[in-house]
């Protein structure tokens, strides 16, 4: 198999550059080694945002570019991605007011924003954040980003970059890449038939996030040198402790800054921590000292008790940022950097370091543009990922609501709360799941929490999905509702199916 590029990694860095390059016409190859999303970017905060807390840092390249692509996205993916008010409050934290309020006048007017509302100044002591909070009272200020599916995001990357080209594997590590006669020859195994195939390639991306340096030092024939800090991020999530539908940012004494965030429905979700970590990045856990910590937050923040045994899941991911020497892990940049390695005649290796999700697809025009400096005709069609929506993403951004309503016509005999999950998760693309059902046993068995044969079959065959962890907490999030039983019965489910995914291999 050759190919004009291979690239290492299904997080969002790696598919959507898979994207960006399959949509100019060159031919692309993605080997991931687990699920797709399966580390980094799926255990974020959930947020497309510009950084407020960056400002302090004067990285404003970084949230100017954020804050742009921030309605960008949301108009590509407007089913996972939703604007979100967060509430500030001013009086607490070792920020003063007059700076927070200098500092959000720079986020409303740094980035051209146009269709999300601008910051206000809030009256706690009248307003519906108020009540919720232990200190019911003061001045805060609200202020818009937007909420994201962090793991749905990388797979519509990857099923647009299928679409139009691009073979996606997942579950293959790559085990060698040497160079030879000017293309990049790479030994691909398959984790679970431990069968290998070889792909040659002109370019060469290496963009497997936490393992990046780790390739560049055992399996690549590279000089790149592998700046790589790894910072720990944990999240607790816990039942839905106020009902209003905003966000709260608090600041605490110790600099760092936590979100509380209304969370699929019922739920609550807090975070982040921010540690360097040492060791396997697929061994990473949320640490009894770091739920400590988020429980003590929210405890001291919220009026609402909680304690340790109120936390229904954890969740922590490693973030593989950019080592640039900062003192402290939440000082460490996010913005991303691109190292490539091409001598003359060389077959070129570009390395990805550091980034956010925000950022992702901006991250992608600049590592084509890198690669175009060897390959010429990389530069082609650049720019277009600026306008085409996602998968599923081809309504207007504010017409969620009217997606779910037509819906709701085709389909009168289904609850709407259960045609509002698919309508979020799918888009528009939720009619094939659908298709002819007139109700809910057409769908098959039904394991719990609306979840369906029908709809595990789609996410085996056009989704890439493999075990019951990937449908449960990556596609649907439905693992928050399910019970043992019916969690391991999703899992039974799937090992006995027949069904042959077409995205991991018929297809490829």
């Amino acid at each position: 198999m050759r190919v004009d590029i291979a690239v290492v990694g299904g997080g969002i860095n790696g598919c959507g550059i898979a994207r960006d390059a399959a949509g100019r016409g060159l031919s692309v190859y993605l080997c991931e080694q687990d699920d797709l999303a399966g580390a980094t970017s799926s255990w974020s905060t959930k947020l497309i945002h510009g950084g407020l807390r960056y400002l302090e840092h004067f990285e404003f390249r970084l949230v100017r570019e954020a804050l742009v692509e921030r309605e960008l996205l949301w108009r590509a993916a407007p089913h996972i991605i939703r604007p979100l008010r967060f509430v500030l409050p001013a009086d607490q934290g070792s920020r003063p007011a007059w700076l927070l309020r200098c500092g959000l006048f720079l986020y409303d007017h740094l980035g051209g924003r146009k269709l999300l509302p601008p910051t206000r100044t809030l009256d706690l002591a009248t307003d519906a954040a108020g009540p919720p909070l232990a200190a019911a009272s003061g001045t805060a200020f609200e202020y818009s980003d937007c909420r994201v599916d962090d793991a749905r995001l990388v797979v519509l990357n990857a099923m647009d970059a299928r679409s139009r080209g691009a073979v996606i594997e997942t579950r293959r590590k790559l085990t060698s890449a040497v160079r030879v006669g000017g293309l990049w020859k790479l030994t691909v195994e398959d984790r679970r038939t431990k069968t290998t195939k070889i792909v040659e390639a002109r370019a060469l991306v290496n963009a497997a996030g936490p393992w990046a340096g780790r390739i560049l030092t055992d399996g690549i024939d590279s000089r790149t040198e592998a700046r790589i800090r790894l910072v720990q991020g944990s999240h607790i999530v816990v039942r839905r402790l106020f009902e209003h539908d905003r966000a709260y940012i608090f600041q605490n004494p110790d600099g760092r800054i936590v979100f509380a965030i209304p969370y699929e429905k019922d739920f609550t979700l807090i975070g982040t921590t921010d540690r360097d970590y040492e060791g396997d990045p697929a061994a990473v856990r949320a640490t009894e000292e770091e739920i400590a910590y988020l429980v003590a937050v929210a405890a001291e923040r919220f009026k609402a008790p909680i304690r340790r045994e109120d936390v229904v899941w954890t969740f922590s991911g490693v973030r593989p940022l950019y080592d640039d020497g900062a003192s402290r892990a939440q000082e460490a940049t996010r913005d991303y950097v691109l190292r490539l390695e091409a001598d003359d005649g060389e077959a070129p290796l570009l390395s990805v370091f550091g980034g956010k999700i925000t950022t992702y697809r901006r991250l992608a025009e600049a590592a084509l543009d890198a690669l175009s400096v060897r390959c010429a005709d990389f530069s082609q069609d650049a720019g277009w990922t600026a306008h085409a929506c996602l998968p599923g993403g081809d309504f207007p951004a504010t017409g969620f609501d009217d997606l779910v309503d037509a819906m709701a016509a085709e389909h009168p005999r289904f609850e709407r709360g259960f045609l509002e999950r698919l309508c979020r998760l799918y888009g528009t693309r939720a009619r094939s799941i659908l298709g002819g059902a007139d109700t809910m046993a057409d769908l098959g068995r039904h394991f719990g929490g609306t979840l369906t044969a029908r709809e595990v079959d789609h996410l085996m065959r056009e989704e890439w999905a493999q075990t019951a962890e990937d449908v449960l907490w990556r596609r649907t999030k439905l693992g928050l509702v399910l019970s043992d039983a019916e969690r391991a019965a999703v899992a039974d489910a799937m090992s006995a199916t027949e069904t042959v995914s077409a995205a991991g291999s018929a297809r490829a």
